[in-house]
């Protein structure tokens, strides 16, 4: 790959777009697939976007060399303030952090006096990376061209979440700048520990200066880059829940094996805590190495109900499994199931995940010693209806029944799994828009992955919560993670066209809420 020498202000040729009748197309000629509602206010805002399309892309890539990682406990106090500042620059008049014991949220609240209000969830916060792994620096945020899908910006955080977070903020901006009306009042919460499974967040949804406010909301909703590169988007209706721990063995807790790491001669005559571990995580799955044998752990899952499976199955046609499996660098799903099938266990099934193994000595050559600890860090993924609480209680009983009491269970995040109603009026204005922007869109029941809408869709607050945005994406949590941000396909959003998506969603929430009322 190499740098992109094109203006960042540049624009793809509108007559070319137009001609080919995709979304960017209808978002950059709003008098025509927009019709119904191409008014002098909507027209200025959309210019806005255009005109500040530059300013904006420099803004995510300066947040891009910002990376705030609650894991490491990095630029935790820069992060909350960046983060402030990006919602005050976009036009939030109060903006605060928001303690939760842990690293700080920030909620910011634009009140325009509208009929209605919408939550705005964000994550500042970003995975560790490894500069090793990456053909384009991962702190640079540097503009490169991707054959068949045009101009990127590659970065930790650019599609996950920051690319489609400052598209959402440049659309607020630009009302602002256009001198018009938001058509719905914004209450905006920023999270700085999403990706540690969220361990503090409940506390700043319960903040009482944050509560009232959301309770007013009609929704809450995440910004993501939905658009796969044929540009069909996705509407997610859930996510399953998360739990990230670490299980530890050692010595000293065992009361057997060495409380220090001694030379590995020993273990002809010293238990191996590194072993116990091994012998630990072996009777979590039955052999056939993805069944789950942790009594009880199915008990509460909640199976696929008829329409599920019926989006499934569309979603099925009308998706590539070649495709998906080129993407994931794997050539059969478990138990060789079918494309269809595949889908449903992602979609429906409870997991238990070793994300990695430490312990003892992992560098050049061997170091021949007896390590006095080991660790396991894993996840659950959790299906509906089950809950943190009952899986961590399942986990524990577990290990006390096969002997293994003396392991620690360290619980370092986690919530339960969110689901939202396909007739609510946040996910009906997700459909309009597409429908009228022309975006091919598949529906799924929930998405494998995990973020914390629950704490928005359960008590107290059991609102709509859903994942949207248009623009494309990849490499989320892995090296060279981009973000589109000009599209050399007219199906596919870029930055600017994704923002104005976003300002097509306001407007039609703000109508589909009047309708529900």
């Amino acid at each position: 790959m190499t740098d992109h020498g094109r203006d960042m202000a540049g624009s793809i040729d509108r007559r070319t777009m137009m001609k080919s009748g995709g979304a960017a197309a209808a978002l950059l000629t709003p008098g025509l697939a927009l019709a119904a509602s191409a008014n002098a206010d909507r027209t200025a805002v959309l210019k806005a976007i255009d005109t500040n399309q530059a300013a904006s892309v420099q803004r995510l890539a300066d947040w891009i060399k910002l990376p705030s990682i609650a894991a490491e406990k990095r630029n935790i106090d820069e992060g909350v303030a960046h983060m402030i500042a990006l919602a005050r620059d976009a036009g939030f008049p109060t903006a605060m952090p928001v303690p939760t014991g842990g690293v700080p949220s920030v909620f910011a609240t634009l009140d325009v006096g509208a009929k209605h209000w919408i939550g705005i969830y964000f994550m500042y916060d970003v995975k560790q990376f490894d500069p090793a792994e990456w053909t384009s620096p991962p702190l640079e945020a540097r503009l490169v061209d991707r054959p068949g899908l045009g101009q990127v910006m590659v970065g930790r955080g650019a599609v996950n979440q920051k690319g489609p977070e400052m598209a959402f903020l440049a659309a607020v901006r630009a009302f602002r700048e256009s001198g018009k009306k938001l058509p719905v009042n914004i209450a905006l919460i920023a999270e700085g520990e999403e990706e540690i499974a969220s361990p503090n967040f409940a506390k700043a949804i319960s903040h009482p200066d944050v509560l009232p406010t959301l309770k007013r909301c009609v929704g809450v909703f995440i910004p993501s880059a939905s658009q796969s590169p044929d540009g069909t988007s996705t509407l997610t209706l859930g996510a399953k829940g998360a739990v990230e721990l670490e299980l530890i063995s050692s010595g000293e807790r065992w009361g057997r094996g060495p409380t220090k790491d001694i030379h590995s001669s020993n273990f002809a005559r010293v238990d191996s805590p590194a072993w116990r571990l091994v012998q630990a995580l072996d009777t979590l799955m039955k052999p056939d190495g993805h069944t789950i044998a942790v009594e009880g752990w199915y008990d509460n899952v909640q199976p696929l109900s008829p329409r599920e499976k019926a989006l499934i199955a569309e979603t099925a046609r009308r998706t590539s499994e070649a495709e998906v499996k080129k993407q994931l660098g794997v050539s059969r799903w478990i138990n060789d199931e079918s494309w269809g099938q595949a889908l449903e266990r992602l979609a429906s099934q409870p997991t238990i995940n070793i994300q990695g193994l430490v312990a003892g000595y992992t560098g050049p050559g061997g170091k021949t010693i007896l390590p006095h600890r080991a660790v396991a860090k894993m996840e659950f993924r959790l299906a509906p209806a089950m809950t943190k609480e009952e899986a961590i209680d399942k986990f524990n009983a577990h290990l006390k029944k096969h002997g293994f009491e003396d392991l620690e269970v360290k619980i370092t995040g986690g919530y339960g799994p969110t689901s939202t109603k396909e007739d609510s009026a946040l996910v009906r204005a997700e459909k309009a828009v597409m429908e009228r922007l022309g975006v091919a869109y598949t529906i799924i029941p929930r998405s494998a992955g995990s973020w914390p809408g629950v704490m928005f869709s359960g008590p107290p607050l059991n609102l709509p919560a859903a994942q949207w945005g248009m623009g494309h994406g990849s490499g989320a949590h892995g090296p060279d993670e981009y973000f589109l941000i000009r599209s050399a396909n007219p199906k596919v959003m870029g930055m600017a066209e994704a923002s104005k998506a976003y300002v097509e969603l306001l407007y039609e929430i703000a109508n589909q809420a009047t309708i529900r009322a």
